[in-house]
């Protein structure tokens, strides 16, 4: 799950010095004699208690290997791989980068297409030009539409689905003095989610090939099929649908907002399901909907994520290989992020209840539009496929929900956001 923004360049070599600490004291087997090193990130969710527990149980099974962790100081795991890639400090592992950004520099080791096969129900999920880099442990929906029932039920609101019916939905709770949707405005990432429910139900609800269209420059952002589902952001703005300050308001604030009852609804990813974000009586008066369409077609913005990326260039990448696959297939690594992050498990040979977790309602309601017959389409600007957008375009994407609050030129921004792919991608 992505959490915001740049560190900065010059805190990179004392962060990178303060954040290495070891979590074996096993001797190491690589040539080199150092430890492989792995790159994480720290939520309250995945604190530094569980990546230290989670590599201790990976490397259970692997005698004479050693892992020293690195923390990212922030949540832009991108960023911070870069910096230490221009420092030469690039990790043997990585948790939850976007691969698209390393694969030109060839910096990413593939993992192997029968361990693949043979653990994961959608072993080709994370595919780029077919291969995988991320295995595709886990799945999300990003993003569902939250909402809080008692507020709902008390202004006799029905859950909406259709586009008109949720413009219904924005007016009458304005009308009752609610905030109709709760926006964490200072996190890009967050604010977006409104962004993202749009160019994936609309967009690739209507065209599943749209992104790879983008690629061979056969559709562009200024298109009226993209076009059209921007104008819509801008005008849930228009009409009020955020607090004003909204822009202020970042990601934790924002949680707490919504669950207080300062807003009626929440579009976040599916990850706000999990325990560390409600308590079973919070999530009892939480509902979710998937993003509305104009015909009311059900669209199913999908993310098959994992954790586990394994440099190319690793002083030992067979070790480094050998640690990704054993920290992926630890069943006690995933019913954490079943249990606090809401992670949906795609294991081929697990089933929910072998996790042992207890999950809310909430969880196994939405966890079942994941099972269900429906259709599913990338998530916009979250996938680890081939329908990743190009390097640095989730981040001007994401921006965008900030930028419609002052600008409403949705052609001159899209057309700005054209120029920006085709520089990303030489065209």
């Amino acid at each position: 799950m992505k959490r915001s923004r740049l560190v900065s360049a010059v805190a990179l070599a004392a962060g990178a010095a303060v954040a290495l600490s070891a979590c074996s004291t096993s001797e190491p087997t690589d040539a080199a004699g150092d430890a492989l090193t792995f790159m994480v990130f720290e939520t309250p969710a995945l604190d530094a208690a569980f990546w230290d527990t989670s590599i201790d149980n990976a490397l259970a099974g692997l005698p004479g290997v050693k892992v020293d962790k690195i923390v990212s100081p922030d949540a832009d795991r991108n960023a911070y791989a870069k910096q230490l890639q221009a420092s030469g400090q690039f990790p043997d592992i990585l948790s939850s980068i976007n691969p698209k950004d390393f694969l030109e520099a060839g910096l990413l080791q593939p993992f192997d297409r029968s361990w693949l096969e043979e653990n994961f129900l959608q072993p080709h999920g994370n595919d780029i030009d077919g291969q995988t880099y991320i295995p595709p442990t886990n799945s999300q929906v990003i993003p569902l539409v939250f909402y809080n029932k008692q507020i709902f039920a008390d202004n006799g609101i029905e859950v909406p689905t259709t586009w008109s019916e949720f413009e219904d939905v924005v007016a009458k709770l304005k009308a009752a003095g609610v905030t109709p949707i709760e926006m964490a405005g200072a996190e890009p990432w967050a604010g977006s989610m409104s962004l993202v429910g749009l160019a994936s139900a609309d967009v690739l609800g209507q065209d599943p090939d749209w992104i790879q269209k983008r690629y061979d420059g056969k559709v562009s952002f200024a298109d009226p099929l993209f076009a059209d589902a921007m104008q819509k952001a801008v005008d849930l703005v228009q009409q009020g649908a955020y607090d004003p300050a909204a822009l202020s308001v970042d990601f934790a604030t924002a949680n707490q907002n919504f669950i207080d009852g300062k807003s009626g609804m929440y579009p976040m990813g599916s990850w706000f399901t999990g325990s560390s974000y409600l308590t079973p009586e919070q999530a009892a008066n939480i509902g979710a909907f998937p993003w509305p369409t104009d015909d009311g077609k059900v669209v199913i913005p999908f993310n098959i994520g994992g954790t586990t990326s394994v440099s190319a260039n690793s002083k030992n990448v067979e070790n480094a290989t050998k640690f990704a696959q054993a920290w992926s297939l630890d069943p006690q690594n995933l019913a954490v992020l079943v249990e606090t992050d809401g992670a949906y498990p795609m294991m081929k040979n697990l089933t929910l209840e072998d996790f042992g977790v207890t999950v809310s309602d909430l969880y196994t309601d939405t966890y079942s539009l994941v099972t269900a017959d429906n259709t599913k389409v990338s998530s916009f600007g979250w996938v680890n496929n081939d329908d990743a957008l190009a390097p640095g375009i989730n981040d001007l994407f994401y921006a965008l929900s900030q930028s419609f609050f002052s600008n409403t030129d949705v052609a001159g921004q899209l057309a700005q956001l054209d120029a920006d792919w085709d520089a990303a991608t030489g065209k």
